[in-house]
């Protein structure tokens, strides 16, 4: 056993953040575990990827570990992702195992400058892969129709400005688009999906966000970890969920939840310009080319581990994420 340490305008205002108040957060102990069944007999080659929680602005990630069977890397995409990878030497005959833990503090990430142009505005580095936010992914294509009615989203609410931009469409996918997993073609964050259906998960909602903001113009990007319930304890994480920011000069980095504010409208307000501590970030980016490369086409996007027998993804990968909140240190 091998163990490293690695070091809406509409809604009551009240529920925005205070302009003065300390950013809430949350410690707590992760435990992300994969399996990888024993592959076909004649199997030449297995490979395995789980993306691995990194610090950033909103999150401090310590006491790392990694439990593994089989030696590994840990590495860096082109997005700042961090990914374990392994291939063992010989193709295992039980199951491969490995087990992730570390101990996460997340801060609520706010923006205050998205509601108070009187407020600070935002610190942080240039993004160096804007114009990617610019561009089209496979599912959330730029074209005419996805232009037009973004262009008609905008115009209905008299927007002019970047930011009066991005809050119509916020508004209007809040507004229009209802949270619900039931039926098929959800999850996909396929904006023609969510633009017809008009329902789905996060990954729909900021499918419309994201899409609609690159149409006019405005650099858009899109986040996956997990979520956090609100009430602090232990447990079980069943899911993803995911979320957005925009870009201005205006205000910089915009954090957005137009899912979460559509299953709580309380909070429609405070989601614009805000992401509450109750989630771990794991990547950014859709359409992602793993390092080492994969010999499938790009991921849509990546938070569960993905593993390839010989080249071709192997489709029932066992995962298992637990939570223990802490005292922060």
């Amino acid at each position: 056993m091998k163990t490293l340490l690695l070091a809406a305008t509409t809604l009551l205002l009240a529920a925005a953040p205070a302009p003065n108040a300390a950013l809430r957060s949350r410690t707590f102990q992760l435990l992300c575990r994969a399996t990888v069944p024993v592959p076909p007999a004649g199997t030449k080659a297995l490979e395995l990827w789980m993306p691995v929680p990194h610090d950033d602005k909103s999150q401090d990630v310590r006491e790392l570990m990694i439990e593994s069977s089989a030696p590994y890397t840990v590495e860096t995409d082109q997005y700042g992702n961090q990914m374990l990878h392994l291939r063992p030497a010989t193709v295992p005959t039980a199951p491969l195992t490995v087990t992730l833990t570390a101990r996460v503090t997340r801060r609520e990430h706010l923006n205050l400058r998205a509601t108070d142009d009187q407020a600070p505005a935002e610190t942080e580095a240039k993004d160096p892969n804007l114009a990617r936010w610019l561009a089209p992914d496979r599912l959330v294509p730029l074209d005419a129709k996805i232009k037009a009615q973004a262009q008609e989203v905008v115009a209905k609410a008299g927007a002019k400005t970047d930011l009066q931009k991005a809050r119509a469409i916020y508004d209007h996918v809040v507004s229009t688009v209802t949270y619900d997993k039931t039926g098929q073609g959800w999850g996909r964050g396929d904006i023609y999906y969510a633009c017809d259906a008009r329902r789905g998960n996060c990954t729909d909602f900021h499918a419309i966000v994201i899409g609609y903001c690159r149409a006019l113009g405005i650099p858009a990007r899109f986040s996956i970890g997990l979520p956090l319930p609100a009430q602090r304890g232990k447990g079980e994480i069943k899911g993803y969920h995911c979320w957005a920011e925009f870009f201005t000069k205006q205000t910089g980095w915009v954090p957005v939840d137009a899912s979460e504010a559509a299953k709580d409208p309380s909070k429609r307000t405070y989601f614009f310009g805000a992401h509450d501590e109750n989630r771990v970030e794991f990547t950014r980016g859709r359409d992602l080319t793993l390092t080492p490369k994969q010999a499938g086409p790009p991921l849509n996007y990546f938070v569960y581990p993905y593993a390839e027998a010989d080249g071709k993804p192997v489709e029932n990968v066992a995962r298992t994420y637990t939570f223990e909140d802490v005292a922060e240190k």
